[in-house]
């Protein structure tokens, strides 16, 4: 399940805030022309932290409803037991992996995590991708506890997201033997980390370039370095120029540029700034990116 392009999906909302259910459906539909290997609702680029319980289960529903692909949904929480709550509802809603970023703010200890992730992956019957992202959490996912998690049952992969091509390596190296994925949490580091051996990535600008970015991954699963090299050069100022704010921010305004669904950001998140909104165009008109 773990291999190819998974696009990380915004959540669309109308002008009011509430959700897009429409917008959500037509953003998923067009993202399935492409290749994509599946779709990632409610997680960071799904505005996750700003959405309702009611909300972010509604789009858990509507993206396993309309999607034919594999659904990795957005499940974690700083609190095992609201994470318990989501991944359930996402295995009872029919989606077919839950992705659990670690518990942020609080910073548990070794113990602490590891008995995280276990309470969840023993009390839901679904596959479990980890998410480590240090710059967002400020805890880092270390190499020897995704290795110790790997071992439980039911946690399948990793979403890596440390900027570390280093710390990648030494997760492979640890797991390897076994049926873990570890995939790319940063579009910038997807060719390199998948030279290292990563299966693919949980994308933000196959959000806006899906073809391109499945061609990417797609010849660097076919061994076919130098069309994937190219790829990653062409697709490397559009990467540049989705992360000049944070993210949701660049993806859901690029959504607008080219035809797709996105809507207003919920606060704190704000409108992107005009000067960095306009190189954004310019890269997205220069590519040719049009739903």
């Amino acid at each position: 399940m773990f291999r190819g392009v998974f696009p990380a999906i915004v959540t669309p909302l109308k002008e009011d805030e509430s959700l897009d259910e429409e917008g959500l459906r037509r953003n998923i539909e067009y993202l399935q022309r492409f290749g994509i290997a599946g779709i990632v609702p409610c997680g960071t680029t799904g505005e996750s932290p700003t959405l309702t319980f009611d909300e972010h289960k509604k789009v858990v529903e509507i993206a396993v409803d309309c999607a034919k692909v594999p659904v990795i949904a957005g499940t974690g929480s700083n609190s095992t037991r609201e994470a318990i709550e989501l991944t359930r509802h996402a295995a009872d809603a029919g989606a077919d992996a839950a992705l659990l970023i670690t518990p942020y703010y609080n910073k548990p200890n070794d113990r602490g995590m590891f008995e995280h992730f276990k309470a969840v992956a023993e009390k839901c019957d679904i596959p479990i991708v980890l998410y480590n992202v240090p710059k967002r959490t400020g805890i880092d996912l270390k190499p020897e506890m995704v290795a110790k998690l790997s071992k439980i049952k039911n946690i399948a992969a990793v979403k890596e997201a440390s900027g570390s091509p280093g710390q990648v390596a030494q997760i492979i190296e640890l797991t390897q033997g076994g049926q873990f994925s570890v995939l790319s949490g940063d579009d910038d580091l997807t060719l390199p980390l998948m030279a290292l051996g990563a299966s693919g990535v949980v994308s933000v600008v196959a959000n806006v370039a899906p073809k391109k970015t499945v061609a990417m991954v797609d010849a660097m699963l076919s061994g076919n370095l130098d069309a994937a090299r190219k790829l990653h050069y062409e697709l490397s100022p559009l990467v540049k120029a989705m992360f000049l704010e944070t993210n949701p921010i660049p993806v859901k305004t690029a959504q607008k540029y080219i035809g797709l669904a996105g809507g207003p950001l919920r606060l704190p998140l704000a409108p992107m700034a005009p000067e960095k909104e306009k190189i954004l165009a310019e890269v997205l008109s220069r590519l040719g990116e049009r739903a």
